[in-house]
């Protein structure tokens, strides 16, 4: 226990010091930044449907723990906290695995898309941007990203050589809501063609204080710790570079709401009996001396490495070259009582190559092929003398896309397709219980963009967009408790009686985005509407419930997605801008078959920022309304208001060099709020109140 406390006192004494804590490098330029996951790398403006860009200040005062935490409050973006460890971002109602999270354009590679309680190896801390796609702009990007894409920008691998031959900055935070402690930063050097950059982030927390309307002062098992590490070289020239780096993740973080109660739970067809349960012990999670050891765990490691390359005119007729390259070493062990009660692996290799061609009879585009193969393991896929079998999955997955433009007049029409072929293989005997399957998914979609006057615009999108099931949903079989289900897959559900087999079904998507926009003058806004209707929809049915303990089973139905999404933003004076912005979705079966869980609720708020001299502030407050449409065995979840404050102070240095103080606020007013979206939304609620002062320099 000493050393521990000595190390959290390190920890801290490092995040005041701006010129030794380990930062990240900030980004700063113009207000239209190009969107690198774009087909032909528009600005955010010129995309077909609605783009979310994070970058700068912005993105340095806004990040959080997790990924989906920083992207909450985002028009049209949730999260689906599962304590202070893991959340993923929740896209116009969807999330993983209909929203794929991309490391510069390649996947993470990790276990998130498989449950809720999986953390996204992203560590936002070294992250220069975030992209957002949604809609059909994601197509090119496959099946996982049918309800969107999230792009993380990072600096590991260097583009380009430092003007001064050396370039960094560092960063320190220190958090009140959970005596968050993090330090994070980089360094680049380089000479000549050859650029070198090392950065580093640690982080710790505790769990997290909510408000007494929870019964705790804080929600046990929320606490986190993480540290990341990356290197990274390349060889730049005038027309491009080639670059090499290596990223080694390591986290650990508790999971809220895992109760031994239900061990004892089995299934009867599609009925779940529980024998009878003691809840003595469960009081003792609410000590604030809480010791991280007691409860249910996930101790993550995560060794990557990526070969990237941009050049420009590489051949006659054509205008660039792009080439992905990443494999990674993925272990996740799920610990309870030093004993590992269920373990991930995921050894992974995804490829991509993009070849953008100059105008040919007006049409510019880009042509490219994907390929990603893994073993993946960790999933319960069958039962054998009453205990629970895992089994390797070999998932081979290839791809060829195209994307075409061309301006008429004021009209930008584009057009895109994706062919892809997805094999998972079984690596079992058991044939009869879980064959291999197959899948080919095909994408195709079109849209128009028109520049109606000088300032606004309007695009209509259209797409058909099919999504080959995953191996969760396919061979699920058997409990996991760290997010209380009992889960049974569309194949392996087949054995059950009263269970359809629905494995060989592709969901198929049909969507309209209409979006419309004003990006001159003092007063600018982007307004989506969307409708999408989609057959053979997967998810897990709830089929039965023990208090928080539920048996889900992966069925396929059609269903319908409708939303608005949108910010309106005045700039009153130079100094001083107001927002408005807002959300709302709905997402329900056909045929009056009822809602789909989880589904977040409508949302509408307002921003004022300021700014004179070096000071600059931000103000938000939004209210997130009641959700009562609500899914079989779900309960209602009441609304919440939200008010967070910002506010730095930023010292230039001399040259390149600044430094900046700051402090964000968030749930100012300590609301007890519940996350509709999240698996264990009562055992989790949202963060009471809490202030993270952080200090950062650049040099």
């Amino acid at each position: 226990m000493s050393v521990r406390i000595l190390h959290r006192s390190a920890v801290s004494l490092l995040a005041l010091i701006p010129a030794a804590a380990l930062a990240e490098e900030a980004s700063y330029g113009p207000s239209e930044i190009l969107v690198t996951s774009a087909p032909l790398e528009e600005t955010a403006d010129e995309t077909a449907t609605p783009v979310v860009t994070l970058s700068g200040d912005e993105l340095a005062h806004r990040r959080q723990g997790t990924l989906g935490e920083t992207l909450a409050g985002q028009p049209g973006i949730h999260f689906d906290n599962f304590g202070g460890g893991a959340s993923r971002p929740v896209i116009r109602g969807q999330t993983a695995p209909r929203v794929q999270v991309l490391s510069d354009s390649t996947n993470v590679q990790d276990a998130s898309g498989v449950s809720a309680d999986h953390a996204i190896t992203g560590e936002p801390l070294l992250l220069r941007g975030i992209e957002v796609l949604r809609g059909p702009s994601a197509l090119l990007y496959g099946g996982g990203a049918i309800g969107g894409a999230v792009n993380l920008l990072d600096t590991k691998i260097p583009t380009e050589v430092p003007v001064n031959g050396i370039s960094g900055a560092a960063e320190g935070r220190l958090g009140t809501g959970d005596d968050e402690r993090s330090a994070v930063g980089g360094v680049t050097v380089g000479t000549g063609a050859l650029a070198l950059r090392v950065e580093g982030a640690r982080r710790e927390t505790d769990d997290y204080r909510v408000p007494g309307a929870f019964g705790q002062k804080r929600v046990p098992g929320s606490w986190s710790e993480s540290s990341t590490f990356s290197a990274g070289a390349s060889w730049i020239g005038a027309d491009g570079y080639l670059g090499f780096g290596y990223t080694r993740t390591r986290s650990t973080y508790g999971l809220p709401g895992h109760s031994h109660a239900y061990e004892d739970c089995h299934t009867h067809g599609p009925s779940l009996h529980c024998g009878s349960h003691g809840h003595g012990d469960e009081d003792d999670h609410g000590h604030d001396d809480h010791d991280h050891e007691e409860s249910i765990f996930v101790k993550l490691r995560s060794e990557r490495f990526d070969i990237r390359s941009d050049y420009r005119d590489p051949l006659p007729g054509f205008e660039r070259v792009r080439f992905r390259m990443a494999h990674t070493t993925y272990r996740h062990d799920e610990i309870e009582h030093d004993d590992i009660a269920a373990s991930f692996r995921n050894k992974a290799f995804d490829v991509r190559f993009e070849l953008t061609h100059k105008p040919l009879a007006g049409f510019r585009g880009v042509f490219g092929v994907q390929h990603s193969d893994s073993t993946f393991s960790g999933i319960h896929s069958y039962i054998e003398n009453d205990t629970t079998r895992y089994t390797p999955f070999d998932i081979d997955s290839t791809a060829l896309f195209l994307h075409e433009s061309r301006e008429f007049g004021p009209v930008r029409i584009e057009a895109a397709v994706r062919q892809e072929w997805q094999r998972i293989r079984p690596q079992t005997s058991l044939a009869s219980f879980m064959p291999a399957t197959s899948h080919d998914p095909f994408s195709v979609s079109a849209s128009a963009l028109w520049q109606v006057t000088d300032g606004y615009s309007l695009s209509l999108s259209l797409a058909r967009s099919q999504r080959a099931p995953g191996v969760q949903e396919l061979y699920a079989f058997g409990p996991h408790f760290a997010s209380n289900t009992y889960e049974i897959g569309m194949v392996t559900g087949r054995t059950f009686e009263g269970m359809a087999s629905t494995e060989n079904r592709l969901e198929t998507g049909k969507s309209i985005n209409l979006t419309f926009r004003k990006t001159s003058g003092p007063t600018t806004f982007t307004v989506g509407a969307y409708h999408q209707k989609v057959d053979n929809y997967i998810f897990g049915q709830t089929l039965d419930r023990f208090e928080q303990f539920r048996l889900m089973h992966y069925v396929a139905a059609d269903a319908t997605f409708t939303g608005i999404d949108g910010e309106v933003r005045h700039q009153v004076v130079p100094e001083l801008g107001v927002s408005v912005f807002g959300d709302y979705v709905r997402a329900k079966l056909t045929n009056d078959r009822g809602n789909l869980p989880r589904i977040p609720p409508g949302r509408l708020g307002t921003r004022v920022d300021a700014a004179t001299g070096p000071f600059s502030a931000q103000a938000e407050y939004y209210r997130t309304f009641r959700q009562d449409r609500i899914a079989d065995f779900e309960t209602e979840t009441s609304g919440y208001d939200m008010l967070n404050l910002t506010v730095s102070y930023k010292l230039p240095l001399g040259g390149e060099r600044w430094a900046e103080l700051f402090a964000r606020g968030t749930n100012l007013t300590n609301a007890f709020a519940l996350n509709h979206a999240s698996f264990v939304k009562d055992a989790s609620p949202l963060r009471g109140r809490n202030v993270v002062f952080g200090l950062r320099t650049a040099f």
